[in-house]
């Protein structure tokens, strides 16, 4: 279906109106006005992109302050942001890579964080082997912070279980977490509090914040490693006129935040819980397991996420909640669930 604006809550289609709950700007930014302006004015300031490497003799100014919020808001030492969340995760992987013993992974991983020769952290719900392999001292676990076709971050506990004398590096995606999850959206990467020798976070910053690119948080010292790379360096930035918006929309991101999670609390209040409806009141995300519940909303002029993620799967089919949806949207999607599974 191709439509010829951005779809926010309401879409067009085929000079219908429909109600949209599919894509990933859980914010609801890229159509919010006042955010728009802070972009206009800084792309006034910064102009459209800049092609030159972060290592050239000027630097930005805009770039300062945007990773000074990135990294105040997720609490970690330090942040970069890079041109998308894809590059982040690369260069990421290739930091990790000269001091790495063995990759293990928590789930299936997004493409950013994959690496062909990574092993599953848990065997038949066990820890893997591998593990006690007294050679495998250095190892990094990969993880998304909340999974595909998972509506909860993933239970850490299971790291407690590994040898204490494994030196963990953990390497968090964030790209559907952060902005959602936490206090004002600042994701999870400070909850985690276990036994690891450091923590890495990376996330697109073109979902729930708005804005083209890519972050990467962790402590000051691995930053710096970071910007060494060659990648990092023969790379342009991410536009600084949207670096620059990450600072100066503060309290729209609380605000968006905020609403988001009302509607949240909304849906909790009337849906009825149902097993073919997988949904949980921190998450704005509301998977479905039947394909009769996609048609009937379609039927009743309601549009949402269904396609095929990856190769060789299922369907995804989810209902996509922002914080631009009114209370009407939502009981046009509740009562029709109800009523489906009633």
């Amino acid at each position: 279906m191709n439509v010829n604006q951005f779809p926010d809550r309401v879409i067009e289609i085929d000079q219908q109106q429909y109600l949209y709950f599919g894509g990933t700007a859980y914010l609801g930014l890229p159509t919010h006005k006042v955010f728009q302006e802070l972009v206009f004015k800084n792309i006034q300031q910064w102009g459209t992109s800049y092609g030159s490497s972060r290592s050239a003799n000027i630097k930005l100014t805009a770039y300062e302050n945007g990773e000074t919020f990135l990294a105040r808001h997720i609490q970690s030492e330090s942040a970069v942001t890079v041109s998308s969340g894809m590059l982040a995760g690369k260069l990421v992987l290739d930091e990790l890579t000269k001091n790495t013993d063995c990759f293990f992974h928590l789930s299936n991983v997004h493409t950013a964080i994959k690496t062909g020769d990574s092993l599953p952290l848990l065997v038949n719900n066990e820890l893997n082997p591998h593990l006690l392999d007294p050679k495998v001292k250095k190892i990094v676990i990969l993880a998304d912070a909340v999974p595909l076709h998972q509506t909860k971050a993933l239970d850490w506990a299971v790291l407690e279980k590994i040898p204490n004398h494994k030196e963990i590096t953990l390497l968090l995606d964030e790209s559907h977490s952060f902005g959602i999850l936490g206090k004002n959206g600042c994701g999870i990467f400070s909850q985690i509090t276990l036994p690891v020798k450091r923590k890495i976070m990376v996330s697109s910053l073109g979902k729930a914040f708005g804005l083209n690119g890519g972050a990467i948080a962790s402590d000051a010292a691995f930053i710096a490693e970071v910007k060494k790379q060659n990648t990092f360096i023969s790379a342009a930035g991410m536009n600084p006129a949207f670096v620059q918006t990450l600072a100066d929309a503060e309290e729209i991101y609380k605000k968006q935040h905020q609403k988001l999670r009302d509607n949240l609390d909304y849906i909790d209040q009337n849906l009825i819980k149902n097993e073919n409806i997988k949904f949980d009141k921190t998450y704005p995300l509301i998977y479905l397991e039947e394909e009769k519940m996609i048609k009937k909303l379609k039927e009743n002029k309601i549009i949402i996420a269904n396609f095929k993620y990856q190769e060789n799967t299922n369907n995804l089919n989810r209902i996509v909640v922002t914080a631009n949806h009114l209370n009407e949207d939502l009981d046009k999607v509740i009562n029709i669930l109800n009523e489906y599974n009633s």
